[in-house]
């Protein structure tokens, strides 16, 4: 087998390249990247040192000596005086790769495939739309149908690539959609022909605008009664996007994504608008591009979706991802399918890093591990040097009396924040941020992807927070532990149910009637399949009791997967009213099969709380 040959271009030159590079005139342009001492600008420009001497003297009225340093501006004012154009460059460090303007000649630039952002108000249709286009079901996996992390898939349509990007539309994911914004194209703003432009609609518009990007409207819902695609036409030029009909520039097209309809004329649109922009790029360089998603598998590690933006990817590349590097071991598409590299505006999902990297992170892939190693860690560096830790505050049932008790001072709220991606926690702290005020300052010490954990518990403690928890659980375990500890946990699994909660605390009108009990907890050891009954889970019970009747949720590796009510309880073959700890049972789970070995089931009810 012929060995691989990279020709890639690296995006950073090597030090001696710099060196090589700093100071130059390349025709008639002389280009610097720092300031300069009167007597180093002579011999740069070949010329006399009295000379620039003399000149700063009688035209500029400046006494100077051949040590003096220039400033940008003088170093400017003669170069003019003795012909040569000037230009600085910004000489970036490898650890500061986001920095790095790559110049590509025309002849090395390809045509590639247009990255679009869906974006628009929540429930107004996006991820129905992406169902349409890929003919999937994505809508039926996402809690409250609310799409709550970023997805990117793509599609072939008439022998061209689009790349789709599917932003959450509620209000929490304002950074999300800023990030798809940033890394896109084409902005496709769908909004409900029946509800009409509302406050995340305003939002995506101005993050599109901010990124500028063209816009093309898809009035979603057409099928629907009480439809008014001209009402929405109105409204939306209120926000300066005005349709061609009515001589604006914006492309508007009316579709139902659920009857699959008008989405035809969508892609064909998408596909005039991005001829219009002639999008190319450098395949032929290491790549670069952006993290859209990242989390922790149990089986696999540290996992990430990226987004490329120049260059290829290429399976077994090294890369540095935030401050986390590796070499990647495996590359998939969103079919899960491995593929050996990734051009230009292709969305792949990777293992190998060293840890969980941010969404949002910018990522680049170099030629030696050594360099990507070495840069990783001196990115870890600075950001440690840029933390800081922060002291503070108490339990949600307090907020209300202490900030009544101390009118006019400050009150700060430490938070702990665990999610199941890096997105989601991104979001639930910027959500959290915007609540603080003039009397309550809300302040997220630490937030990242994963089950709740026992370092968490002592974190919390140390700093007197509260745990939040979005879409994770902790085991029996580690709620023991914060138990005795005395730190609160807080769960939620929808956005917005969570920020109300803490705003009504802060308010006062924090309500407790009813609160979750655990009952217990249960670790899936086999799994039986059986025609007529379903999936049927050999399960122990690792802590409390199982009660037959009550509510369960499933947990993955501290993930929850599913939520719902115990189907059966038996004892060997006798049905059973509660199985208590340290004993063995059969469960089944309500309109719920895909249950895996050491899967836990955690048995819970809802009771008053005084």
């Amino acid at each position: 087998m012929a060995k691989y040959q990279d020709n890639r271009k690296a995006n950073i030159p090597s030090a001696q390249a710099k060196k090589e590079t700093t100071n130059k005139v390349n025709n008639g342009v002389f280009v610097f990247t720092r300031n300069m001492t009167v007597g180093e600008l002579a011999k740069e420009l070949n010329i006399q040192v009295n000379d620039i001497i003399k000149f700063l003297f009688l035209e500029k009225k400046m006494m100077v000596t051949i040590n003096q340093t220039l400033d940008d501006e003088t170093i400017g004012l003669i170069c003019l005086q003795y012909g040569y154009d000037f230009k600085k460059e910004k000489i970036v460090s490898e650890e500061n790769f986001e920095e790095v303007e790559i110049v590509d000649k025309p002849e090395d630039l390809l045509p590639r495939a247009p990255i679009v952002t869906i974006m628009g108000h929540v429930d107004h249709g996006k991820t129905t739309l992406i169902d349409a286009i890929r003919s999937s079901h994505l809508t039926e996996s996402e809690v409250g149908g609310i799409s709550q992390a970023i997805g990117a898939y793509q599609k072939e349509i008439n022998g061209q690539k689009i790349t789709f990007l599917d932003t959450p539309g509620h209000e929490a994911f304002t950074a999300m959609r800023q990030r798809g914004a940033a890394v896109t194209d084409i902005v496709v703003l769908v909004v409900a022909a029946d509800d009409g432009v509302m406050p995340q609609t305003i939002e995506a518009i101005d993050h599109a605008k901010a990124a500028g990007v063209p816009i093309i409207v898809a009035i979603n819902k057409m099928d629907k009664e009480g439809a008014n695609p001209e009402r929405v036409k109105t409204e939306l030029m209120s926000y300066d996007i005005i349709a061609e009909e009515y001589g604006g520039t914006n492309i508007v097209c009316e579709i139902s994504a659920k009857k699959n309809t008008g989405i035809k004329e969508l892609l064909e649109s998408i596909l005039l608008v991005a001829e219009m922009q002639e999008l190319k790029a450098n395949p032929n360089r290491y790549a670069i591009g952006t993290v859209i998603e990242a989390n922790l598998d149990k089986g696999e590690g540290p996992k990430a979706t990226l987004l490329v933006e120049n260059g290829t990817l290429t399976f077994q590349d090294y890369v540095v991802v935030g401050t986390a590097y590796g070499k990647i071991r495996r590359m998939t598409n969103e079919y899960k399918k491995i593929v050996k590299e990734a051009k230009p505006s292709t969305p792949v999902s990777v293992i190998g890093l060293s840890e969980v990297p941010n969404a949002g992170d910018k990522f680049m892939a170099f030629p030696t591990e050594k360099q990507a190693k070495d840069i990783a860690m001196k990115r870890a560096l600075a950001k440690k040097a840029e933390d800081q830790s922060a002291q503070a505050a108490a339990s949600l049932e307090k907020i209300y009396s202490r900030i009544t008790e101390h009118q006019g001072e400050v009150q700060e709220v430490n938070i702990v924040l665990k999610a199941d991606t890096t997105g989601s926690a991104e979001a639930v702290k910027a959500s959290l941020a915007k609540l603080s005020n003039d009397q309550v300052h809300i302040n997220v010490i630490h937030s990242s992807a994963g089950a709740i954990t026992n370092n968490d518990v002592m974190l919390a403690s140390a700093s007197n927070a509260i745990i939040y928890g979005f879409n994770v659980r902790p085991t029996a375990m580690v709620s023991a532990k914060a138990e005795e500890s005395g730190v609160e946990i807080r769960l939620h699994r929808i956005i917005y149910a969570l920020i109300e909660e803490m705003e009504a605390a802060m308010k006062g009108m924090y309500k407790k009637e009813k609160v979750e009990q655990i009952l217990g907890q249960a670790e899936v050891r086999t799994l039986i399949k059986i025609s007529k009954i379903g999936t049927v889970a050999g399960s122990y019970v690792t802590s409390g009791s199982i009660k037959a009747g009550c509510l369960v949720r499933v947990l993955r590796n501290g993930v929850i997967v599913y939520e719902g009510k115990l189907g059966s309880l038996k004892r060997f073959k006798d049905d059973a009213k509660e199985v208590k700890e340290g004993f063995e049972c059969g469960i089944t789970i309500e309109n719920f099969n895909d249950l895996k070995e050491q899967d836990v089931i955690e048995a819970y009810e809802m009771v008053e709380k005084e």
